[in-house]
């Protein structure tokens, strides 16, 4: 019974995560047509992509923490599109500096490599963004089986790259990336004493585990498989 209305949560739920992931491109696509993206366009389009990208990598990892807290794992069955929500609003974010503000003008992208590493640093988080992105559906979790597991832990050090690469770009107000990373700490932090925990549980009496597949995943960290805990989408 409870697994018929996990299900049915997922599936009625997901249709709204999808449209509150899209409002903020939306909007961004409707200013942009009412000539609304105020005195420097390019800086709102590029900034505004940017941060959507961090803001739903970090409400992906607080998936886990909130499955844990609330007891309901069907909560893991949202990760997937909200991880997928946050590399779309990265690769928009990407696409608009390289348009955008950098025309293509491939000598100054180059000059930008060499010259800002907050743009090394996060053009490296997109490019670890994209495997994840790639092998997230439940064929691949099958074919990599725990391989996946560590392919996916990557997360914690993408979010890492995500949020030096905001601090480091801006010069004046550092107050809206340190928020972010204080965030992330804590969801960092949240994970330490729970794997304790979670070893000292499935230990026997003997002080053997008995570990089962994905129950300490970044991603699901539920002792659900993440199969099960994936299940919605391809």
């Amino acid at each position: 019974m409870g697994t018929i209305r996990s299900a049915t949560a997922i599936r009625f739920g997901k249709p709204v995560i999808f449209l509150l992931c899209l409002a903020p491109f939306g909007l961004l696509v409707w200013r942009a047509l009412s000539e609304g993206l105020g005195a420097n366009p390019v800086e709102t389009v590029v900034h505004s992509t940017g941060s959507w990208a961090l803001r739903l990598l970090l409400v992906t990892l607080a998936v886990t923490p909130l499955q844990r807290l609330s007891g309901q794992p069907w909560l893991g069955g949202y990760r997937r599109l909200l991880g997928l929500f946050a590399f779309f609003y990265a690769v928009l974010h990407f696409a608009a500096y390289l348009v955008l503000d950098r025309a293509l003008v491939w000598e100054d992208i180059s000059t930008d490599l060499t010259k800002r590493p907050y743009i090394v640093v996060g053009f490296g988080a997109l490019l670890l963004l994209v495997p994840l992105a790639v092998t997230s559906t439940r064929g691949w979790i099958k074919r990599l089986g725990h391989h996946w597991l560590t392919l996916h832990r990557a997360v914690y050090a993408i979010a890492i790259l995500a949020v030096l690469h905001f601090l480091w770009l801006v010069k004046a107000d550092t107050l809206e990336p340190l928020i972010y990373a204080a965030v992330l700490a804590i969801l960092i932090a949240f994970r330490v004493p729970w794997r304790r925990l979670v070893g000292r549980r499935i230990a026997g009496p003997g002080g053997g585990h008995r570990r089962r597949a994905g129950s300490l995943y970044p991603g699901t960290a539920t002792g659900v498989p993440p199969v099960e805990v994936s299940k919605g989408g391809k």
